[in-house]
């Protein structure tokens, strides 16, 4: 064992091996199964799961993935990838950063077994979803416990005798750390624009208004997240708008939708929008296909210019989220390490 190594796990959702719909099917069924995610009964789910949707859906689901997938892999993989590589550099020797995804590969067990053979006892597990929501940051609690325990369930048999101690970084929608950072951000992109943008939707993943109205405290945290931002860049009331995109089965969900206030920007006087997604700090399927490409043929079949409506990629590996989150790391390993270690002094960048 190595008391003076800290692990650090970076924990995403997750990824389908490849854009087919044999390699979408065992993705969605393990997502869908979770209860964090549906919460309907097993008796009334699992059959219309199993009998209709994991027939239909991974195909159509595969054909978007097609549409956004890299030469060298999975998109949300890659970036995390890079991230996790990246905050390794920043920590430095006494930390060992693995990635640990919640329902594909590479997996919580993975993370969590390769940490363990190199002797970590204490490790960090870093949910990259800035708000909660039960729906992704209870999902990784959940997935990094029965990982750290050994077990596949509450109920399941044990396979492990030593347990590692845990430490979950809490969140950080209004960290004036990531806010900054999606400031520098945002001016990075905006700077080589010769017209700059009339109007800003920042778009998050959206949530049953069910499961925020018993607790989930995600839609609150969101629109705190946006007033911070807006305030930071200087926006005018008016000029910018949060929405929920994603919306999935019957259920009301929280709003306005993505797709609803993308389709009234034009017949409202914008002619140059530019939509980000201040909840996602990695790219995948939610923003590259879903607000690049349909994003943009909402704001078209609203009256809009495809040439005018601009996407402002996610955080994925950029110098001040990196440095934001190293920051966070050494601030949560505190006790832990044989000395006090200060957080990697962010360089000064505009």
């Amino acid at each position: 064992m190595n008391q003076s190594l800290i692990g650090v796990i970076l924990a995403q959702i997750g990824t389908p091996a490849a854009p087919t719909a044999k390699a979408v099917r065992p993705y969605l069924r393990r997502f869908l199964s979770d209860r964090r995610i549906i919460d309907y009964p097993p008796i009334l789910w699992q059959p219309l799961l199993r009998g209709i949707i994991l027939r239909v859906r991974p195909r159509k689901s595969a054909a978007l993935y097609s549409a956004v997938w890299h030469k060298d892999g999975s998109p949300l993989l890659l970036y995390s990838q890079a991230q996790q590589s990246r905050l390794q550099e920043l920590l430095g020797s006494r930390f060992r950063v693995g990635l640990g995804l919640a329902y594909s590969q590479p997996g919580m067990e993975q993370a969590m077994a390769s940490l363990e053979a190199a002797g970590v006892q204490r490790i960090i597990v870093v949910p990259l979803f800035p708000q909660y929501s039960s729906t992704t940051t209870a999902s990784v609690y959940d997935a990094a416990c029965f990982a750290a325990l050994g077990r596949k369930s509450a109920s399941g048999p044990v396979t492990k005798r030593f347990v590692p101690a845990l430490r979950f970084i809490d969140t950080y929608y209004d960290a004036p750390g990531y806010i900054s950072a999606m400031k520098q951000h945002l001016l990075r992109h905006l700077q080589a624009l010769t017209a700059k943008p009339d109007f800003a939707v920042l778009s998050f993943h959206g949530i049953p208004r069910r499961y925020a109205e018993t607790g989930d405290p995600y839609p609150e945290q969101c629109h705190e997240t946006a007033r911070l931002l807006a305030e930071a860049m200087n926006w005018e009331p008016g000029s910018w708008q949060i929405s929920f995109q994603s919306r999935f089965g019957r259920e009301e969900w929280v709003g306005p939708s993505t797709e609803e206030v993308l389709k009234s920007l034009a017949e409202r006087g914008f002619r140059r929008p530019m939509i980000f997604s201040p909840g996602l700090v990695t790219d995948c399927l939610e923003t590259l296909h879903e607000l690049a490409v349909e994003g943009r043929d909402f704001y078209v079949s609203g009256g809009g210019a495809a040439e005018d409506f601009l996407t402002v990629p996610c955080l994925n590996d950029s110098a001040e989220w990196l440095d934001f989150l190293a920051g966070l790391v050494n601030d949560n390993a505190r006790g832990w390490l044989p000395a006090a270690v200060d957080p990697p002094k962010p360089e000064n960048r505009t």
